[in-house]
């Protein structure tokens, strides 16, 4: 069973009631969960408050804190494979993916920010009085952090560890999906050191479950989220309601424009990564791809190729690139839109497998209006449409036409075209020639429905302390 980690112990649900997580490969359960109700996250939000408000973990210096981080990241590495299959098991993620981004970039989430938060300068401002004025960053609190479905262990180190470097206790609620590895990391942050009370872990549903009882608390500080632009609105109101500052970071359309002097290898390449990984259930997807039309039948003929050359398979075999999706619900969602495809439209490869199991092949599509469903809504499947265009005025006018802007992408070997298009491109992060490539001190996030605020190096921190300026008289 998995349980709850609550003030440093593992703990069944108040009620006594659990709920099942499913192997999305082969449609069975494969463990129990603790089922919280209000009780459950009140005694893990009195744990974190106590923590916070009277125990060690705000007061100790950043080296000590983290050193029990970097210990939590040597745990997170040696209990590789066991964090790997959890997370496998849970939502259909090859796990030689796990094995080889998630649990690495896990550990490396927790170093990172061990040591930023240790070496981060404060700001002095000269004053011509004399004056001495200078800024502190003090930990803001109780942080109630809620985790998508697509990559728990690596999107749950990415919200707590910045928190927890920053001297923040944390109340963390995995997606109800992919509820195994929060646990287990629970786990290993108690047996690093990590004092009772600093991490605790709550199991649950989002309405009227322990996501709604854990947005709505009172008593918590921070509160940053993960996942869909329906749920943000709601947990945005949650936080406007007690006035808790809020980090959203929501859906995404990306755009990916390839221009006719791209180096087409690296194009069809990067491409290929930025829709069909993790089955295409990446807020960073590469969803919309626009190629310039002096080379658009030769890149959709390559493309295609390589959409193809993916295997599609088990999530415990090695050799699998696409495994299921990670639920019948949202496996009934992407095939959805297959029923809806608009008048046009011409699927190259791919659709939804016609075994029975949750799979959607790598699909290509091309001949869709801009206007069409698939080409306007997040599918967060592996769905890509292909458009062409003419001008680079049209290309960013194309990738800009939606109301999501996390991120975007462009292949090109004119270095100022690179520039001027980047800045054109409403989108918080842009890539030029590759993609997903992060430095953890850049600034994460994206604008409309793709999220409120930016995490990441100096932006984490801001949003995870209270800073406070300090003013001496000379």
């Amino acid at each position: 069973m998995i349980t709850n980690w609550i003030d440093g112990a593992a703990a069944t649900a108040d009620s006594g009631e659990t709920f099942e997580t499913i192997d999305p490969w082969t449609q069975v359960a494969h463990d129990t969960v603790a089922l919280s109700g209000r009780s459950d996250v009140e005694r893990a939000v009195d744990a974190a408050r106590r923590a916070f408000d009277d125990g060690p973990w705000p007061r100790m210096g950043f080296a000590e804190r983290g050193a029990i981080l970097h210990r939590l990241a040597d745990l997170i590495e040696a209990n590789a494979d066991e964090l790997a299959a959890a997370d496998s098991k849970d939502m259909g993620k090859p796990i030689s993916a796990m094995l080889a981004k998630d649990v690495p970039r896990a550990a490396q989430n927790f170093r990172f920010f061990a040591d930023h938060a240790r070496m981060a300068a404060s700001e002095v401002y000269p004053t011509d009085t004399g004056h001495h004025a200078y800024a502190r960053f003090e930990s803001a609190g109780v942080v109630a952090a809620i985790a998508p479905w697509n990559f728990p262990l690596m999107l749950e180190t990415w919200k707590i560890a910045p928190a927890l470097a920053w001297g923040n206790t944390v109340v963390l609620k995995p997606a109800e999906d992919t509820p195994c590895s929060a646990t287990i990391m629970a786990r290993l942050a108690t047996k690093a050191g990590m004092p009772d009370g600093v991490l605790n872990v709550v199991h649950g549903h989002g309405p009227d479950s322990a996501g709604e009882f854990l947005t709505s608390s009172t008593r918590i500080d921070r509160l940053t989220f993960t996942g869909e632009s329906t749920t943000g609105r709601i947990i945005a109101a949650a936080g406007a309601e007690n006035l808790v500052p809020v980090s959203l970071e929501l859906g995404g359309k990306g755009a990916n424009i390839v221009f006719a002097d791209a180096d087409l290898d690296e194009a069809v390449k990067w491409s290929n990564t930025a829709i069909f990984t993790n089955a295409g259930q990446v807020c960073l997807a590469g969803s919309r791809l626009f190629v310039q039309r002096e080379i658009f039948d030769e890149f959709v003929e390559r493309f295609v190729a390589s959409a193809e050359a993916l295997t599609v398979g088990a999530p415990d075999d090695a050799s699998t690139n696409i495994g299921p999706l990670a639920s019948k619900e949202h496996f009934t969602k992407v095939a959805g839109f297959f029923a809806d495809l608009p008048d046009g439209a011409t699927v190259h490869c791919g659709g939804v497998a016609d075994d029975g199991s949750w799979v959607v092949k790598p699909t290509v599509i091309t001949g869709a209006d801009p206007d069409s469903r698939i080409c306007r809504e997040e599918v967060f499947g592996p769905v890509v449409t292909i458009q062409p265009f003419d001008t680079e005025e049209e290309a960013i006018a194309l990738a800009n036409g939606t109301q999501y802007g996390l991120n975007a992408m462009l292949f090109t070997e004119n270095l100022r075209r690179a520039h001027r298009v980047s800045a054109a491109l409403r989108a918080g992060t842009v890539w030029v020639n590759c993609f997903f490539v992060r430095d953890l001190r850049a600034p994460f996030g994206g604008v409309g429905w793709s999220g409120v605020g930016r995490e990441g190096g100096n932006f984490s921190r801001e949003f995870f302390t209270e800073p406070k300026a300090v003013v001496m008289h000379p």
